[in-house]
């Protein structure tokens, strides 16, 4: 299936969205304040090792350190996995590292590191401390994936160093394109391992490409049909990478000059702001519920106001079927990653779970982030997981609520009145204040001149005090202040 890529520059933005039949199915933003660091390759320091996680900290002069895990160090992978030294008799306090981001920063959590370096190109990826020729579990044919290796054999000089994994792409491409991307990514390799011996510790060596080339290197193929750029200048950029890396995209690249902004006239703009909701409603009637927490994501299906089928089982089923292929686009869309649970409507026919699961699994194959499928556990919900490389669109462009600090609800009035009663209470005890003043919100206030005017005027008789009351109109419902007077 075709495919279009509709790109929209600001000088401080650049967003990339990829549609299908004209439905968005991919977003991707970044931001030149906050450029991600995948793919980056530094010369680390490392900061402190803990023999007790096998781990370590490692300076790359970041905000936070980044976390460097034993399974991510190439000389202990080397090893094996029998008998292989500990990270404390491998890395040491003060000891410089060559380093590449795995993924980003996400939360409170530092980058990880892996200190096997591997470099990107469009057909292949260069690991020069391997030695080893991988190929895209994409390409599943056996013959295929053998004369491809052949290939690229036949294409590497003689008493060349280093290892290739042979990408998606290479499958249709030349020799001539492939022997292009070889050179291109030793001389890439050599300049970084020359830069690596004479930079200082904590010093960025490599940086990968900005969006905007990673859209030409990495999401367009044969299929896609059209690169659509509304910056005259980035587009003009993107001819010229595009004419030395990816020729075959040239003339699939245009700039758009329209009046009506480019991701207003594809309904773009609208489908972020669903992609930020936490409902989303499905043709049918049905709706899903998506709650993204620390540990992991959740997925509830619902029936809504769908009743078209001749039985309930019928009208379970289809919403099911619906959900499993709204669910695979959204994941992508909102780039949920980490452990996610699907709780679909419960279905008591197995033929139905088989056929939802196997609809699940064909929506999920466009997906071009790792992920596996555990199917439905015994009490019938579906556990995923889905490769976590980058903060999710909702941690990109939001942040947690100040009035309900993340939580999603707020205290009731009444609670918040209660709270009020009881710190009035402590305060008398401790100071001989004349009166005391409560201030706070609109609906608080209300509170205590109607429902709570009794509990009220009983405390200031049990104090022997007077309480006034003040409506605070920035106040939020949870806030409150109690002035001595």
């Amino acid at each position: 299936m075709t495919h279009e890529i509709l790109i929209n520059v600001t000088p401080q933005e650049t967003r990339v969205a990829m549609l299908e039949q004209g439905v968005v199915q991919e977003l991707h933003m970044e931001r030149a304040s906050a450029r991600g660091l995948v793919g980056n390759v530094y010369l680390g320091r490392v900061a402190r090792v803990l023999p007790g996680m096998q781990s370590a900290f490692i300076e790359i002069g970041l905000e936070r350190a980044a976390f460097l895990h034993i399974a991510d160090i190439w000389e202990h992978r080397q090893n094996g996995h029998g008998g292989e030294r500990p990270i404390e008799r491998i890395l040491h306090e003060g000891q410089s590292l060559l380093v590449q981001v795995i993924k980003d920063p996400i939360g409170t959590k530092g980058a990880r590191l892996s200190t096997q370096i591997s470099l990107a190109g469009r057909l292949l990826v260069y690991l020069p401390q391997d030695s080893h020729i991988g190929i895209s579990q994409r390409i599943d044919d056996e013959a295929e994936r053998e004369s491809l290796r052949e290939r690229l054999q036949h294409l590497l000089p003689e008493g060349m160093t280093g290892g290739f994994i042979i990408r998606t792409m290479a499958e249709t491409a030349s020799e001539r394109e492939m022997q292009a991307d070889i050179e291109y990514l030793t001389k890439l390799w050599s300049d970084l391992d020359g830069r690596s011996h004479e930079a200082a510790p904590a010093s960025l060596l490599y940086q990968d490409l900005n969006l905007a080339q990673r859209v030409l290197r990495d999401m367009s193929t044969d299929e896609t049909a059209r690169i659509l750029v509304d910056s005259r200048e980035t587009c003009l950029r993107m001819i010229d990478f595009a004419r030395q890396y990816t020729p075959a995209l040239v003339e699939r690249i245009h700039h758009y000059a329209g009046e009506r902004p480019l991701y207003d006239l594809h309904a773009v703009e609208d489908e972020i702001e669903k992609a930020l909701a936490r409902r989303v409603d499905l043709k049918s009637g049905g709706y899903l519920i998506f709650d993204q927490t620390e540990a992991m994501t959740t997925v509830d299906v619902n029936t809504g106001g769908f009743v078209g089928g001749r039985n309930f089982d019928d009208t379970i089923f289809k919403t099911n079927l619906e959900a499993a292929q709204v669910i695979a686009r959204q994941l992508r869309m909102r780039n949920l990653g980490g452990i996610i649970i699907l709780d679909f409507i419960d279905m008591e026919n197995a033929d139905h779970r088989h056929a939802v699961l196997s609809e699940l699994n064909r929506a999920l194959e466009k997906d071009r982030t790792r992920l596996t499928v555990n199917g439905f556990t015994q009490l019938g919900l579906v556990e995923m997981t889905r490769k976590r490389t980058r903060e999710s669109l909702a941690h990109v462009l939001c942040e947690p609520c100040p009035t309900c600090q993340g939580r999603g609800a707020l205290k009731t009035a009444q609670t918040i009145c209660y709270e009020i009663l009881r710190e009035i209470v402590r305060e008398a005890k401790q100071f001989n204040a004349r009166e005391f003043r409560i201030l706070a919100a609109q609906s608080v206030i209300d509170m205590f001149l109607d429902e709570e005017s009794q509990s009220l005027a009983q405390l200031g008789d049990f104090i022997g005090k007077p309480i006034s009351l003040q409506v605070e109109t920035v106040y939020t419902q949870e806030q409150y202040d109690i002035v001595l007077i």
